[in-house]
């Protein structure tokens, strides 16, 4: 059981009741749905979907914990383990899917990887800025393509004046995301890859909520 992954840091793909993906919680959300009836956990399986409630999920986690424990995360609670669910459905909700990917300043660290445009380097959030590519002093706007992280060493040399004024290049230019940065980051992981089948980058991006 030690060996078990724990499960309580992974997040929780949520759909609305026509399986549209329309946001992406932790783990204490999504059994909290669970618990009070408002969604089931939907499952692949052969090549169709199931749909189990809190109760059956435990069972199937018992199951999967003597069979397949690999397969999941896991949580504790005092009386058993639940496997984590990759996807859960909520049944009274229709809304669609935000269309729009919030523009903030976390957003911004996740489309660059933490990546200063500048040098390339990878950094910890704390080391990291945001730099308007053109200056505000100089007319630029907080938009999605002027504005990219920087090292604060970078950050200090460019100043306030352009790439080109500083004798620096970026490394790419940047876009507006068409799906939540976040949400890439997190399809890139084996673990995520159930999330693929309900997410269609071209018409829609899923709202991250804590």
């Amino acid at each position: 059981m030690d060996a078990l992954t724990p499960g309580m840091d992974s997040h929780v793909l949520v759909l609305n009741k026509h399986y549209m993906a329309v946001r992406v919680v932790s783990v204490r959300r999504a059994f909290s749905l669970l618990c009070r009836d408002l969604a089931e956990v939907v499952a692949a399986e052969d090549g169709s979907y199931a749909g189990y409630n809190f109760e059956t999920w435990r069972q199937v986690s018992e199951y999967k914990l003597k069979f397949a424990p690999a397969e999941y995360d896991w949580v504790r609670t005092v009386r058993f383990l639940l496997a984590v669910p990759r996807v859960i459905r909520l049944l009274f909700y229709d809304r669609l899917p935000r269309q729009e990917v919030k523009f903030n300043r976390r957003n911004i660290f996740a489309r660059d990887s933490n990546r200063c445009q500048y040098c390339g380097k990878k950094f910890p959030t704390s080391e990291l800025s945001l730099d308007h590519i053109v200056p505000r002093s100089q007319g630029g706007a907080s938009t999605w393509e002027n504005l990219v992280c920087s090292c604060l060493k970078c950050n200090i040399r460019k100043g306030g004046r352009t790439p080109v004024e500083a004798g620096v290049k970026l490394i790419r230019l940047p876009v507006k995301p068409k799906r939540s940065p976040l949400l890439t980051l997190r399809l890139g992981q084996e673990k995520y890859a159930s999330w693929k089948q309900f997410l269609d980058s071209a018409y829609w991006s899923v709202e991250l909520r804590d």
